[in-house]
C-alpha cells in the first residue's frame, strides 16, 4: 500500500473510536496486526498472528512507534517500523 497520499491523523483524532480495529502495517508494508484497544494514553494493544482473530497474541506498543493515517477512502490505519516477528516476540499484554 502506498501511504504517501494518506493524511496523518491530528492529535484530537487519536481516540479509541478512531483507532480500535485499525490495520497495522510494518516493515516492507506487511500487515502485522490489528489494533485491539487503546490502553491508557500512550499504548496501543495490537493483536498479532492468529487467523480470523483466533490465536492472536495481544502486545502493547507505544503510540510514538506509529504513524496514524487515513487513506483515500477514509479508513484509518497505522504504519510502524516493527516487523511481525518482532511483535510476536514481545511479551503478551494482559490488562
Amino acid at each position: 500500500m502506498d501511504h504517501s497520499n494518506h493524511v496523518r491523523l491530528a492529535a484530537d483524532e487519536l481516540t479509541p473510536v478512531n483507532l480500535e480495529g485499525a490495520t497495522v502495517y510494518g516493515a516492507n508494508d506487511e500487515k502485522v496486526g490489528t489494533v485491539d484497544h487503546i490502553h491508557g494514553t500512550s499504548l496501543a494493544v495490537i493483536d498479532v498472528g492468529g487467523f480470523l482473530g483466533i490465536g492472536a497474541k495481544p502486545v502493547a506498543v507505544p503510540f510514538k512507534d506509529f504513524d496514524w493515517m487515513r487513506d483515500e477512502d477514509g479508513v484509518v490505519h497505522a504504519v510502524t517500523g516493527w516487523t511481525k516477528d518482532q511483535l510476536k516476540d514481545m511479551p503478551e499484554h494482559r490488562d
